[in-house]
C-alpha cells in the first residue's frame, strides 16, 4: 500500500450557514482543482461521515450539491456535512487505493463497509530448520518459510495439513519437542511422520518429501500421484510389498483430497471467484479461493450500509477493502462489471507488484464458477435473512418481558471466573440482531489487589467500572452504536445490586440491568430473574426468551471461563528460571535439558551449572546467586 499522499487540495472549513450541508459543500468547489483524489465529508463534532475518492474532484463534489440526483441516504449524509477535507494523487488508480485503506481504517458512518478484520488461515512450509515441519499459521509472515493459502477455514487447512502427513511424512511438532525426542512419537507408528527426530530418514530424503509436498500446495498434484504410482509399481515388482503399500497409502491420501473438491476448476490455477447478490436492500457476497488448481473454500461477507446501492457499486466498495490488507492472486472472477473496473485493475496491479486481471466471464468453465458462487451468495442471504427474523422475534421477546421501550439493539452480558480467588478474570459478550457480535467481546484481568480471593461482588464492581467509565469517556455522546440497551448479569440480588451502585456512581441511569440466577440445585429452566424495583420472577420452562436468555449466559460463561483458563495455561507455563537476569529462552532450554527440571538448576552448584553448553562462568555465578542469596 503506497502511503497516504500529502494533503495539497484542502482549504480551510468555511463557516456552516443555515441553509444546511450542501451550501458547506459548495463553500469547496472555487478552491478545488480538476484533478484525482481523495475527500471527506465530515459531521458534527469531527466526525467522519465519508470517504470517497474522484477522478476529478472538483465535479465530483459538485455532484453533491444537486440533491435532486441524490438517494437519501446521501441527503442525510449532505445535510449531515459541516466540512470537507482533500487529498489529490497523481492517478485515480492511487485514490482508489487511499480511499479503500481510510474506509477500512477509519470507517466512515455512510460508507459501505466490510466488516472483517480476521485473517484467513494459511499453511506454513517452514524453511528455519534443517527438517522442515508444516504448520497452520495466521498474521504476519514472519517466519522464514513459504505460505500456502489462504484457505476460507481452519477446516479446509486441517484437512490439508492431514493429507501432507498422510502423503508426505512431514513433522508437525514443535523445534523443541523435536529437539527432546529420544524415540518416534505414535505419529511415527501410524504413519503420519518419517521421524527424522530420531533419525529414521536421512536429511536428503526428507528434503525431497518438502519437495514434493511444495509442488502439491503449487498445484502440482497429479505430478506427485504419477511420481508415487512409478515408486509404488517399481517397489512391487522388486517384490518390496511392504514399500509398496506405503506408496499406496500415499497414493491413496491424494486421491482423496482430490476427489473431496466441491467443484472442479479446470483449468483454473490460483484464481478468486467474487459474485454479490441483492434483495431488499441486503446483500451478500460469495468469495471462492482457488489455489494450485484446488478449491481452498469460500466465505460469506454481509456489507454494512449497502441499501441503496446497486450490486456493481457494492462489489467494488467490497473489493477494494478486501484486498487492502491481503495479496490478490492473478486472476478475480465477478459477477457483474464493477463501475471502475479498469481503474480498480490498475490499482491493484500497483498493490501486488504484478498484472492482476477482473473478469466477468460470459461463458464456458468459469461462468459455471461464477454461477455457483452466486447460488451460494443467494442460498446465504436467505438463511441470514431467516436467522435475523428470528432473532429479532426473540428481542422483541426480550423487550416484552423487561418492559424495555424498545428492541434491545446490543446486549452486554457479563461474568466472572477464577480458580480459588486465583487468575480472576471477568468477560463480557455482546449480542444483537445479528446474533453474537464476538469482535465485540471483551477480557478484563482483575488489577485490584485488594479484592479478597473469590469475591464475586468486588469483582463484578471493578468490571463494570472501567467497561462504563471507558465507555463515557470514548463515546459520552454515544453515537458509534457500543452503549449496552440492556445489561445481564449472572447473579441474583446481591450482583444486580452491585451493578445498579456502579452505573449511579458514574451518573448513567438509562441502561435496563437484570439479573439471571440459577434456579433450585442449578437446574436450568427454572432461572430467577432479578430487576431493579420488581419482585424475582421465572419465566415458563418452554418459553422461547427463557432459551434465549439462557445461550446468553452460557456464551458469556464459556467466553470468561476460556479467557480464564488462558491465563492460567500461561502462569502454569512459567519457571522459576523466567526471574532469572540473564536467562532467556535458549539458556532455559539447555539448562532444563541439563538438569531435568526447574528444581534441580536451583539446587545446582557452580561447577555444575558451568558444565552447560552456553553457560558461562558468569553466567552460572549468577544463577548459583539467584538461588543461594535471594537475588
Amino acid at each position: 500500500m503506497a502511503e497516504e499522499p500529502k494533503d495539497k487540495g484542502c482549504s480551510p472549513p468555511p463557516a456552516r450557514p443555515a441553509e444546511g450541508g450542501a451550501a458547506v459543500i459548495e463553500g469547496y468547489l472555487q478552491t478545488l482543482e480538476n484533478r484525482p483524489g481523495v475527500y471527506r465529508m465530515i459531521g458534527a463534532g469531527g466526525r467522519l461521515l465519508y470517504v470517497g475518492k474522484a477522478k476529478n474532484l472538483k465535479k465530483r463534489v459538485a455532484n453533491y450539491t444537486k440533491a435532486h440526483r441524490q438517494p437519501m441516504r446521501i441527503l442525510r449524509m449532505v445535510h449531515e456535512t459541516e466540512a470537507m477535507e482533500f487529498v489529490t494523487t497523481e492517478t485515480e488508480a492511487e485514490a482508489l487505493l487511499l480511499e479503500a485503506n481510510l474506509i477500512k481504517r477509519l470507517k466512515p458512518r455512510y460508507n459501505i463497509l466490510l466488516r472483517d478484520d480476521k485473517s484467513f488461515p494459511e499453511i506454513l512450509v517452514g524453511a528455519d530448520h534443517p527438517f522442515p515441519r508444516v504448520l497452520k499459521h495466521r498474521g504476519a509472515h514472519a517466519t522464514k518459510g513459504e505460505y500456502f493459502g489462504p484457505f476460507a477455514d481452519v477446516r479446509a487447512v486441517n484437512e490439508t495439513l492431514e493429507v501432507l502427513q498422510r502423503a508426505f511424512l512431514l513433522r508437525t511438532c514443535t523445534d523443541s519437542v523435536f529437539s527432546a525426542r529420544t524415540r518416534p512419537c505414535l505419529l511415527y507408528q501410524i504413519k503420519r511422520c518419517s521421524a527424522p527426530c530420531v533419525d529414521k530418514i536421512a536429511a536428503s530424503a526428507y528434503g525431497e518429501l518438502v519437495e514434493q509436498a511444495r509442488s502439491f500446495l503449487r498445484g502440482r498434484s497429479q505430478d506427485i500421484q504419477r511420481h508415487l504410482a512409478r515408486r509404488m509399481q517399481a517397489e512391487s515388482d522388486a517384490l518390496a510389498f511392504e514399500r509398496a503399500a506405503q506408496y499406496r497409502d500415499r497414493l491413496q491420501a491424494l486421491t482423496r483430497i482430490q476427489a473431496r473438491q466441491d467443484i472442479n476448476p479446470g483449468t483454473l490455477t490460483d484464481a478468486d471467484v467474487i459474485a454479490v447478490h441483492q434483495s431488499d436492500g441486503l446483500n451478500c457476497i460469495q468469495v471462492f479461493f482457488f489455489r494450485g488448481g484446488r478449491n481452498f473454500g469460500n466465505r460469506p461477507y454481509y456489507p454494512t450500509q449497502a441499501a441503496d446501492d446497486p450490486p456493481p457499486v457494492v462489489l467494488e466498495a467490497f473489493i477494494g477493502q478486501f484486498y487492502d490488507d491481503r495479496p490478490p492472486p492473478p486472476l478475480v472472477l465477478l459477477n457483474c462489471v464493477l463501475p471502475s473496473q479498469g481503474v480498480m485493475a490498475d490499482a491493484l496491479s500497483v498493490k501486488a507488484g504484478r498484472k492482476i486481471r477482473l473478469i466477468c466471464p460470459r461463458r464456458g468453465d468459469r461462468l459455471r464458477l461464477v454461477g455457483h458462487a452466486l447460488n451460494n451468495a443467494r442460498e446465504a442471504l436467505a438463511r441470514r435473512v431467516g436467522e435475523s427474523a428470528a432473532q429479532k422475534k426473540l428481542l422483541e421477546g426480550v423487550r416484552r418481558v423487561f418492559a424495555l421501550d424498545s428492541i434491545p439493539e446490543r446486549i452486554e452480558v457479563y461474568d466472572n471466573s477464577h480458580s480459588a480467588g486465583r487468575q480472576a478474570v471477568g468477560g463480557m459478550i455482546v449480542a444483537g440482531p445479528e446474533g453474537f457480535l464476538k469482535k465485540a467481546y471483551r477480557k478484563f484481568t482483575i488489577r485490584d489487589d485488594k479484592i479478597v480471593p473469590g469475591d464475586d461482588y468486588a469483582m463484578m464492581r471493578e468490571v463494570l467500572t472501567r467497561r462504563f467509565v471507558r465507555a463515557r469517556k470514548e463515546d459520552p455522546a454515544r453515537s458509534r452504536g457500543e452503549w449496552p440497551d440492556l445489561v445481564l448479569i449472572d447473579g441474583g440480588a446481591g450482583q444486580l445490586s452491585v451493578a445498579r451502585a456502579v452505573l449511579e456512581d458514574l451518573g448513567i441511569g438509562d441502561v435496563a440491568i437484570v439479573g439471571i440466577a440459577k434456579g433450585p440445585d442449578r437446574n436450568a429452566g427454572r432461572e430467577r430473574i432479578f430487576m431493579i424495583g420488581k419482585a424475582p420472577f421465572s419465566l415458563p420452562p418452554r418459553d422461547p426468551v427463557l432459551y434465549f436468555l439462557q445461550r446468553l449466559r452460557d456464551e458469556a460463561h464459556r467466553f470468561a471461563i476460556g479467557v480464564h483458563r488462558a491465563k492460567r495455561g500461561k502462569t502454569m507455563g512459567r519457571s522459576v528460571l523466567d526471574d532469572v537476569p540473564g536467562i532467556g529462552a535458549k539458556r532455559k532450554k539447555a539448562l532444563l535439558h541439563h538438569f531435568g527440571a526447574a528444581k534441580a538448576v536451583a539446587d545446582a552448584g557452580r561447577e555444575d551449572l558451568a558444565q552447560v553448553e552456553g553457560i558461562s562462568t558468569a553466567i552460572a555465578d549468577r544463577i548459583y546467586d539467584w538461588f543461594h542469596r535471594g537475588g
